[in-house]
């Protein structure tokens, strides 16, 4: 372990070597003036590009390409479900010149996806994979023979193993692996329909049945984890689905108390490729600037740059692959070739086949929140009733079968809670429109007692979590202001600090809206697990449906 731990010491101290180049010319750099950003390179070419945030770790590479290419990359971060309707109902037209998914996939699904891309390049690939605690991957034996997917699930069944994996909606890691385990489990060898869908059915609800961590990115999945080493019991998280690339960079990282063994399902996986393409939107001017970065992308300084900072398999192959990559062959599973069996099978994963989820909002009523605020605090709950027109992936987001909602608004001290269960059918299209009803009812009053008002929501939630323990349960705070009144930041982390470890497991996910102090709310979600959302001053309504793929 200590010499793990100087091994990534010295790779961090690599990486920031390389990125302080890039530090250097942003607190340098003008307002937008290509020639006036600190490194004086007048004819500097931007290429604007939506990308998956998972990405964000290429920062040295693109460093790099800007010094050899002089090509700056200007990114700008989405979900992969979300990005591709974005794409290919022409939406991002406007912003962006190109895209970076970990897969097109999805893209390729949709109506005018295809049409959308005018060339695309393939720059590294990392397999959806197992990163299985060690000495767990050794009770199971699955460290010294690959399991197939279908093993797995009769492990999850069994309660001998527990997982997290990224939301299917939300995240492609999660989409890739809730393909391969699908299509594993139907029998594999031909791509997914309907009914190979119906019949892996049983097995994606027994394999499902030990995920105890979700998530909306692969990234933030990983810091969970680190979060959660030593839970027991309903709580326990034996290892990860995730990308390769993820779970090689945790072992390196220094921060796990045992490493993961990387299992690779010997029955097959689904390979992100992560290809960069240019849309055929793009200004002419683009398209050079593009091919320069593209054709320096697949270098071997390149793909070894690459391979070293980022984990991620080479995609040339001529560059030698490393040894911690392993020696056996993947087999690659089949895509599905329709949007209507994707989505299905994401729908039946959100509706059936996961644990269902249980979430205390905390909502703000205090008076500052009186006119559009509050306006957009009513719009963001009917929408997740499914009011109002949903369009692609935000269907996704709305309340779904077997979830229950409890709403706990709150001003100078928290109310009333109001607790609802979403049942399949009638009964949970009734229990919608009386949430919907309620957020319509609200008025605004008083001051702001955020942290007495968490403190209740725990109290409540750990109430929830004792009658169902087999949930994925959390607490979503929304404010627009700064604590005013009721017990501050420092007195909540110590009584937080005393609770039992099943309680402290509830993460809060914090909605800042409005003036609402970004340094408190780091502090709540940073002191219990959690994240902040930032909606600003702008849409309450996005904020809220980000934060379903936590839940």
């Amino acid at each position: 372990m200590r010499e793990a731990q100087r091994l990534a010491g010295a790779r961090a101290v690599l990486i920031a070597l390389l990125l302080l180049p890039a530090l250097l010319l942003s607190s340098c750099s003008g307002s937008g003036d290509d020639g006036a950003d600190g490194g004086g390179a007048g004819d500097e070419q931007v290429l604007r590009v939506l990308a998956g945030s998972e990405i964000k770790d290429l920062a040295p590479v693109l460093e790099k390409a800007r010094e050899a290419t002089g090509v700056r990359v200007e990114l700008t971060y989405t979900g992969t479900l979300e990005g591709a309707e974005q794409v290919a109902s022409g939406g991002a037209e406007s912003s962006a010149d190109a895209i970076w998914f970990s897969s097109n996939r999805y893209l390729n699904l949709l109506p005018g996806g295809k049409g959308a891309v005018a060339t695309s390049t393939r720059t590294m690939t990392s397999p959806v994979v197992l990163g299985v605690r060690e000495s767990k991957a050794k009770e199971l034996g699955w460290d010294a023979s690959a399991p197939t997917w279908g093993q797995i699930a009769d492990a999850a069944k069994a309660k001998k193993f527990r997982f997290g994996m990224t939301d299917p909606s939300a995240s492609n890691s999660g989409f890739s692996a809730l393909v391969g385990v699908a299509t594993a489990l139907s029998g594999g060898g031909s791509a997914l329909d309907s009914s190979k869908v119906a019949s892996a059915r049983p097995g994606l609800r027994a394999f499902f049945g030990g995920q105890t961590l979700t998530s909306g990115s692969s990234g933030w999945l990983a810091e969970a984890y680190v979060k959660a080493q030593g839970r027991t019991g309903a709580d326990a998280v034996d290892g990860l689905v995730n990308y390769e690339s993820v779970l090689l960079e945790l072992n390196d990282g220094g921060q796990l108390s045992e490493p993961l063994t990387i299992v690779r399902p010997k029955d097959g996986v689904v390979t992100a490729d992560y290809p960069f393409a240019l849309l055929k939107s793009a200004a002419p001017e683009k398209r050079a600037a593009y091919d320069e970065l593209a054709a320096w992308l697949r270098t071997p300084e390149a793909q070894q740059l690459i391979m070293e900072t980022t984990s991620r398999r080479p995609a040339v192959p001529s560059v030698k692959l490393d040894p911690k990559f392993g020696k056996g062959v993947l087999l690659e599973q089949p895509f599905p070739a329709s949007r209507q069996v994707a989505d299905g099978l994401i729908e039946s994963y959100l509706q059936d086949l996961r644990r269902p989820t249980q979430t205390v909002y905390v909502l703000d009523v205090s008076g500052s929140m009186e006119g559009p605020r509050l306006d957009q605090l009513k719009s963001a709950l009917g929408a997740l009733t499914g009011q109002g027109s949903q369009q692609g992936s935000d269907r996704f987001t709305t309340f779904r079968d077997r979830e229950r909602v409890v709403l706990l608004p709150f001003a100078g001290f928290p109310m009333e809670p109001q607790e609802y269960l979403i049942a399949p059918g009638a009964k949970g299209d009734d229990a919608r429109r009386r949430i919907r009803d309620s957020g319509n009812a609200l008025s605004a009053r008083g001051g702001t007692a955020i942290f007495a008002s968490t403190e209740k929501a725990y109290d409540i939630a750990a109430g929830l979590k004792s009658r169902n323990p087999d949930t994925f349960t959390s607490i979503v705070v929304m404010t627009d202001g700064e604590n005013t009144q009721g017990i501050g930041l420092a007195e909540f982390r110590r009584r937080y600090d005393s609770w039992p470890a099943e309680q402290r497991a509830i993460p809060v996910f914090a909605v800042r809206f409005g003036d609402a102090d970004p340094a408190e709310l780091k502090g709540l979600t940073e002191a219990t697990g959690g994240k902040v959302f930032d909606a600003g001053s702008g849409d309450l309504t996005a904020a809220f449906r980000e934060i379903r793929g936590y839940q």
